[in-house]
C-alpha cells in the first residue's frame, strides 16, 4: 500500500508533518534508524505506521506503565481489533499474559509495548524467539544515556537483549539528545550506522519565562486563575511538595489533582485519566508524570521547582502546546535549589557526581541568564539559531536587560582561559579573573600568575555572566568529556587576533527580588499604591506611639504593601494577608481597614478579591504539633531531626506562627544559650528600633550575637508585644 494511503486508512491523515514520511520509508527499508524530533512532531508515527503495514510483531520499549496504556488505547482506536496492540508489563495478570501470547502467536498483534524490566525476563525472551519481530522500537531513548535527563540502567541492556531474540532492525526516538547523548545512545546500541534524522528542537509556539522563588504558591495560584478551564501541568521535585500543591489549589477553587510514584497504580491511572478527559484542569506531578502523554492541549507548564538539567526542563516544558496552540511555560527558581540538588549527590559514584553537576551547572547558567532563553536550549542541544526569530517569545525577549560594550572582559577571559592552558571549569576562571584567592587557585599556583585578578573591577557573578555569553557566541566550547573544562574555538582565537566590539547583556541577579515580579502581569508589576501605603505607614506609626510599642509589632512591611495589593475592608479578608494571622488581624486590624475602606470608595478602586489566595486549613495540625513540642520543652535540635528538618528551618517555622499572631514560649530554649544580661540588651534593643531588619541588629551589636540567637530574641520580643 502507498504510505500516504496508509496514512489516511488508519490514521485519517492526508499528509505527513516534517520528516516523517522518509523516516517510515527507512525503517520498511529495515535499515536502522535514530529519530530525534521535539515533543509534539510526531513521533510516534515514525513507528506505528510501518508496524502496522510490515508482517510480524514490533517490539516498542518504553520506560513507563502509564505511558504503555496510553500509547496502546490510541492504537486501538485506529483499528476495529484490540488485538492489534498490547502491552506486557507488571500490572498484568497470568490470564492477561497468556491472552497476550496467543494474540501474538496468532499473528493479530502488530505492536506489542514492553517495559526493559519485562524484556529482560528468560520466559519472554524464550517466547518472542519463536514469534516474527518484524523490529525493535526503543521509545524515550534518552533513557539509555547516563548524560540524558532520565537514565535507565535496564536500558543500557537492551542490544544484548535484542541479539538473543531476533536480528532485525533498530529504530530509537527521542525527544532531546545534546550531541554527546546521541553519540552516547548510538554507541550502547551498536547502531553508529543508522540514518539520523533530526528536526530542529525550537518549538516557536512556547513562551519561557522564568520567575524569582518567592511567594510561588501564592503566585501559581494567581496565575492559574487567569486560565480559566485551560490544561496545566505543576511540575515538583519531593511527593510531599507535590500534595501540598495539589491540596493548596484545591482549597482556592481550582480542579486539580496530584500524581506521583507513591500513588497507588489505580490512583495515578484514575488521575491521568480525568486529566485527559478534561474532568480535572490542573495535575501536580512529580516527573513521573507527563513522558509521552499525548494530551494536545496543555497550555501550561509550571515548574515550582527547577528541574536537575536543561534536557529535563526540555522535555516537561515540551509538553505544552503540542497542537501548535498557545503554551506558557513558567519556571521558579533561586540558587538554594540548585545547591540542594548538588548535595543528593554526595555519596554517588565520582562520575556520577560530575555529571550531576554539570547537568546542575547548565540549568542555573539558563535560569540566570539575560540571552534569549530560546537560543540558549538549541545551543544546548547543538543547534544554532538567531534570536531576532524569537519574537518576545520568552521573557528575556520581551523584557530585555541592558546591553554594554564588553569586548575588553571576553578579551582577557579568552587570554585567561589561554594563558591556564585550557585545563579549568568556568568556575575557576571566575576566581581567577576576580582576583578570589580560593584553596583551588593557591592548590594551582595561578595566584602567582601575571593575569591573576586582571578582572577584580568586577565580581565573580560578573565573570559568569560574560563565560556564558562567550560559550553561546561561539568563542568558547564547554568540553563535555572533561566535565565542562573550557577550551577556545577557532572562532575565539580569531577573536583574540583581531579583538571587535561585543555587546554584554546585564544579567539578571536571583539573589535580589524585584518587586515587580509578578506572574500574572509577566513579570512587570501592576501599579502598587504608593499613596495608600505612606497612608498605612503613618496610621501604624501614630498608632505604635499610643501603644508604646515599635511599628513593626504591629504589622511588618510586607504585610502593609500586600494590603496595598488587595485592599481588605473588613477583618477576614484581613487574615488573607501575608504575615497577619486571626489574633493580630483582630487586635490592630479595625483601623486598617476603615482606611483602606475609605480609600477605596475614595478612588473608586476595583478590588481584584477573586485575588486573595486561601491557604490550607490542615497545615494547622503540623503547627500544633509544633507547639505542643515546644510547651513540652523539647530541644529545637529535636524537634527538627524528628522532622527531617535543620533548626533553622524549625524557626523559620516558629517565626511564621509568631508573625501570624500566635504566642509562642521558648525562653526554656533561649536560657539555655543566653545570660540574662544579653536577653535584656537584646530586647531592649528591639524595643526602641524602628525596623525589625535583623541585619541592622546584628551590625548594631557589632557581630557580639549570632543570627539564631537575634531571630531567637526577636520571636520572644514579638510573641510577648504583639501577640
Amino acid at each position: 500500500m502507498d504510505l500516504k494511503k496508509a496514512l489516511k486508512s488508519f490514521f485519517g491523515f492526508d499528509s505527513f508533518k516534517g520528516d516523517q514520511e522518509a523516516i517510515i520509508h527507512n525503517v520498511l527499508a529495515g535499515n536502522n534508524t535514530f529519530v530525534i524530533m521535539p515533543t509534539g512532531g510526531g513521533k510516534s508515527m515514525c513507528y506505528q505506521l510501518p508496524a502496522i503495514m510490515s508482517e510480524g510483531t514490533a517490539i516498542i520499549v518504553s520506560p513507563l506503565i502509564a505511558l504503555m496504556k496510553n500509547q496502546v488505547d490510541a492504537i486501538r482506536h485506529v483499528s476495529d481489533d484490540d488485538s492489534i496492540a498490547h502491552f506486557l508489563n507488571s500490572s498484568l495478570s497470568k490470564t492477561d499474559i497468556t491472552r497476550v501470547k496467543q494474540d501474538i502467536t496468532d499473528g493479530k498483534t502488530k505492536l506489542l509495548y514492553v517495559a526493559p524490566e519485562s524484556l529482560i525476563k528468560a520466559e519472554n525472551i524464550d517466547f518472542l524467539r519463536g514469534v516474527k519481530i518484524s523490529f525493535f522500537a526503543i521509545d524515550e531513548a534518552h533513557c539509555i544515556s547516563e548524560w540524558g535527563h532520565d537514565f535507565r540502567p535496564e536500558y543500557r541492556r537492551l542490544r544484548e537483549i535484542f541479539e538473543k531474540i531476533s536480528d532485525v532492525a533498530i529504530i530509537a526516538l527521542t525527544a532531546t539528545a545534546t550531541p554527546k547523548v546521541q553519540g552516547d545512545i548510538q554507541k550502547n546500541l551498536n547502531m553508529t550506522d543508522a540514518k539520523v534524522f533530526k528536526s530542529s528542537f525550537n518549538r516557536d509556539n512556547l513562551y519561557y519565562q522564568i520567575f524569582p522563588k518567592k511567594e510561588v504558591e501564592k503566585q501559581i495560584i494567581k496565575y492559574i486563575r487567569t486560565k480559566a478551564d485551560k490544561s496545566g501541568i505543576i511540575y515538583c521535585l519531593s511527593r510531599k511538595k507535590v500534595e501540598e500543591i495539589a491540596e493548596l489549589l484545591q482549597v482556592n477553587g481550582i480542579n486539580a489533582l496530584p500524581y506521583h510514584a507513591g500513588l497507588d497504580a489505580g490512583s495515578r491511572a484514575r488521575h491521568q485519566d480525568m486529566f485527559l478527559m478534561e474532568d480535572v484542569d490542573v495535575i501536580v506531578a512529580t516527573i513521573a508524570f507527563g513522558m509521552g502523554i499525548d494530551k494536545p492541549d496543555v497550555r501550561f507548564v509550571i515548574h515550582h521547582d527547577i528541574p536537575k538539567s536543561l534536557e529535563s526542563y526540555y522535555q516537561e516544558t515540551g509538553r505544552a502546546g503540542r497542537d501548535g496552540g498557545e503554551g506558557e511555560c513558567i519556571s521558579f527558581y533561586r540558587y538554594k535549589d540548585v545547591e540542594k540538588l548538588e548535595k543528593f549527590l554526595q555519596g554517588k559514584p565520582v562520575a556520577e557526581q560530575e555529571i550531576g553537576r554539570q547537568l546542575l551547572n547548565e540549568i542555573a547558567s539558563y535560569s540566570e541568564t539575560s540571552v534569549c532563553r530560546r537560543k540558549m536550549i538549541l545551543h544546548y542541544f547543538g543547534e544554532e539559531y538567531d534570536e531576532s526569530n524569537c519574537n518576545e517569545k520568552c521573557d528575556n525577549c520581551k523584557y530585555p536587560k541592558d546591553k554594554h560594550e564588553g569586548g575588553e572582559y571576553v578579551l582577557n577571559l579568552l587570554r585567561s582561559v589561554d594563558a591556564l592552558k585550557e585545563t579549568q571549569k568556568s568556575k575557576h576562571y571566575c576566581a581567577f579573573l576576580a582576583g578570589t584567592n580560593n584553596n583551588d587557585i593557591s592548590a594551582y599556583k595561578h595566584d602567582t600568575h601575571e593575569l591573576f585578578g586582571i578582572g577584580k573591577d568586577k565580581d565573580e557573578h560578573f565573570w559568569n555572566a560574560v563565560i556564558r555569553q562567550t560559550v553561546v557566541t561561539g568563542f568558547l566550547i564547554k568540553d563535555i568529556e572533561t566535565y565542562g573544562v573550557l577550551k577556545i574555538s577557532a572562532q575565539g582565537r580569531q577573536f583574540m587576533k583581531n579583538p571587535k566590539p561585543f555587546m554584554l547583556i546585564q544579567e539578571r541577579d536571583y539573589l535580589v527580588v524585584d518587586s515587580d515580579d509578578d506572574i500574572t502581569t509577566g513579570g512587570k508589576g501592576a501599579a502598587f499604591d504608593e499613596v495608600l501605603f505612606d497612608q498605612l505607614l503613618s496610621l501604624r506609626k501614630s498608632l505604635s506611639k499610643r501603644k508604646g510599642i515599635p511599628p513593626f509589632v504591629i504589622f511588618q512591611e510586607p504585610s502593609l504593601k500586600d494590603m496595598c495589593w488587595q485592599y481588605p475592608v473588613t477583618i477576614e479578608e484581613l487574615t488573607n494577608i501575608q504575615g497577619v494571622g486571626n489574633g493580630k488581624a483582630v487586635r490592630y486590624g479595625a483601623p486598617f481597614t476603615a482606611l483602606i475602606q475609605k480609600h477605596v470608595d475614595d478612588n473608586n478602586i476595583e478590588r481584584a478579591q477573586d485575588m486573595v489566595v486561601k491557604s490550607v486549613v490542615n497545615k494547622s495540625g503540623l503547627k500544633v504539633q509544633l507547639i505542643q513540642n515546644i510547651d513540652r520543652k523539647l530541644p529545637l535540635e529535636d524537634i527538627g531531626r524528628a522532622q527531617g528538618k535543620s533548626v533553622d528551618e524549625v524557626i523559620d517555622e516558629i517565626e511564621a506562627i509568631v508573625h501570624s499572631g500566635t504566642r509562642v514560649n521558648i525562653n526554656y530554649y533561649i536560657d539555655d544559650i543566653l545570660d540574662e544580661d544579653n536577653q535584656e540588651e537584646i530586647y531592649d534593643y528591639f524595643s526602641d528600633a524602628e525596623t525589625d531588619d535583623l541585619k541592622k541588629a546584628y551590625d548594631e551589636f557589632d557581630g557580639d550575637y549570632s543570627e539564631e540567637e537575634l531571630r531567637l530574641m526577636w520571636i520572644k520580643f514579638m510573641s510577648e508585644m504583639a501577640n
